[in-house]
């Protein structure tokens, strides 16, 4: 049955295009002042050209070869890249075996465990990074690339997700498994995880834009500059004198990229994994 077209379906539409020019726009402007000259930016941020590139291609690709002259965006870059992938990897497996162990094993407080597990939702991760920093330093790990992306991997979140898809997965299937020989990290390795694969994308896109996007606690943790991330690096860009907007602008469009490209990727899993629904089970 076809929708039909009224002033409702019109209002719908209009707000839906309002909400998406909302994000878009911004993402537009950064875009376009990374593709001209520093003096135009200032020059057409009152009219429509903001959103539009210079008008001589020659000059849309000026901005990224000067900030990549000036500072060592690449390694900068392999940096986030290191970190978000480590993140990733590592919150499928330690939050994947912990969604496992809540979901399919018996054990004393399971419940109990649980429950203070997803009060941790509700706590600001802003009010635990003085502890977190302390347990760091105590453990001798500061200015590490280990201690930036050891306190990302576990997440309560996580851990939520991965046990509600583990759950819909039949004891059967673990008792044959069982029967078999296998033991509760082959069956979690072999049979959990792959039966997952909307969790495991849904965890690993998370972790991987978290890290990312991570600034306060790289901040707290790095004093060796070679070991910054890159959004860690964009501060230390949008300091340096002198500053040029087209440059800061060409540094946080190639920040963008790889996210987008995630996503893309990603997306079809990130919907079944966060709709609870894609087991894997026919």
């Amino acid at each position: 049955m076809k929708k039909k077209f009224g002033i409702s379906t019109v209002l719908e539409y209009a707000m839906l295009i309002l909400l998406a020019a909302l994000f878009i726009f911004p993402l537009l402007w950064m875009l376009a002042s990374s593709m001209k000259l520093e003096g135009n930016v200032y020059k057409d941020i009152s009219t429509i050209k903001a959103f539009l590139p210079s008008g001589n291609p020659a000059e849309w690709f000026k901005p990224y070869i000067d900030v990549l002259s000036r500072f060592n965006i690449p390694l900068y870059t392999m940096n986030s890249i290191l970190y978000a992938l480590t993140v990733a990897a590592g919150s499928i497996i330690v939050n994947g075996m912990a969604g496992y162990a809540f979901a399919k094993l018996k054990f004393k407080g399971k419940k109990m465990i649980f429950g203070l597990l997803l009060a941790l939702l509700i706590i600001p991760v802003e009010t635990i990074l003085i502890p977190q920093f302390t347990i760091v330093h105590a453990l001798g790990i500061v200015n590490t690339r280990l201690a930036v992306v050891l306190p990302a991997i576990a997440n309560a979140f996580n851990i939520y997700l991965f046990r509600n898809f583990f759950i819909a997965v039949p004891e059967e299937v673990l008792e044959s498994a069982r029967l078999d020989g296998a033991s509760n990290f082959s069956i979690f390795w072999k049979i959990m995880l792959p039966m997952s694969k909307p969790a495991v994308a849904t965890v690993g896109t998370l972790a991987f834009i978290a890290s990312w996007n991570d600034y306060i606690w790289p901040l707290m943790v790095l004093i060796d500059k070679s070991k910054f991330s890159l959004q860690v690096a964009i501060t230390t860009i949008n300091t340096t004198q002198p500053v040029y907007t087209n440059q800061v602008m060409a540094v946080l469009t190639i920040s963008t990229i790889p996210l987008i490209i995630i996503y893309i990727v990603a997306q079809k899993y990130i919907l079944q994994g966060l709709g609870g629904s894609g087991t894997g089970i026919k």
